[in-house]
């Protein structure tokens, strides 16, 4: 089971950043398979919370959304959603929020709210909902997008979810004392931030992957690791639990 999809692959490579301690605040799409395909292979006793207020959720299929009643069926429990937020984020209970967003910049900063000019926007997206609030609080957080010149800009026209600001100081002076976006997995690369200056800088590329394809899915000038990697393919074990996952969700959904 050699062949797989960019999406296959960004969801295994995030999957594979956790681990078995970990308390995870979890997005729906990409980062819930991800989490979800981690509990059910390398990480069993991983703690998977979403937005809800479900904590220690175990669903047999992928949730449609926070309000998916799959979630609170296969919860340990659950809690009201300003407990959720006060206690288990803001408390920091959290080693690992998952975040994503229409717009990226280098520095990690996302876009959720709008497209264009804030007053008169080309599109008015969801808005922040609790990403701002993830992307300070849990102790660390892992990016997944898809690179496009349209997703990854040189500016934002909304900064909805702080990353790393403008440079390395920008956290510490507007007092937030978390790690910020420490990875971003997309169905091309794993990028980390740089040390000192903070930028995203790719680390590894996905198999068949080139720098090339990189810049040019990229509206700035990438850079890359004095040692880039290629990331190790999918194994068998890890397409056929995704695979599997992907296949119970779309029965479940559809009647099937």
């Amino acid at each position: 089971m050699s062949d797989f999809t960019p999406s296959e692959m960004m969801t295994i490579a995030a999957a594979r950043a956790l681990s078995n301690d970990d308390v995870c605040f979890v997005g729906i799409g990409a980062p819930s398979a991800a989490c979800n395909l981690a509990r059910l292979t390398h990480a069993p006793d991983i703690t998977l919370i979403y937005e809800s207020g479900t904590i220690g959720t175990a669903p047999d299929v992928l949730p449609l959304s926070i309000g998916d009643g799959e979630l609170c069926d296969t919860a340990l429990t659950t809690v009201s959603v300003p407990e959720m937020f006060r206690y288990w984020l803001q408390g920091g209970r959290i080693t690992v929020g998952f975040l994503g967003g229409a717009q990226i910049d280098r520095f990690g900063n996302l876009n959720t709210t709008v497209v264009g000019d804030y007053n008169t926007p080309k599109v008015r997206l969801p808005g922040g909902g609790g990403a701002p609030e993830i992307a300070i609080s849990s102790d660390e957080v892992f990016i997944t997008m898809k690179q496009s010149l349209r997703g990854f800009v040189d500016k934002l026209d909304f900064v909805t979810s702080f990353g790393h600001g403008a440079g390395p100081d920008d956290r510490a002076n507007a007092g937030i004392t978390t790690k910020g976006p420490t990875r971003l997995i997309t169905d091309l690369a794993v990028w980390r931030p740089d040390p000192a200056t903070r930028e995203f800088t790719v680390t590894s590329l996905h198999p068949g992957v080139s720098r090339r394809d990189i810049e040019d899915t990229v509206g700035w000038t990438p850079k890359f690791a004095d040692s880039v990697e290629e990331t190790p393919a999918p194994t068998s074990e890890e397409l056929t639990v995704l695979r599997d996952i992907h296949a119970r969700t779309r029965a479940a959904h559809t009647g099937t």
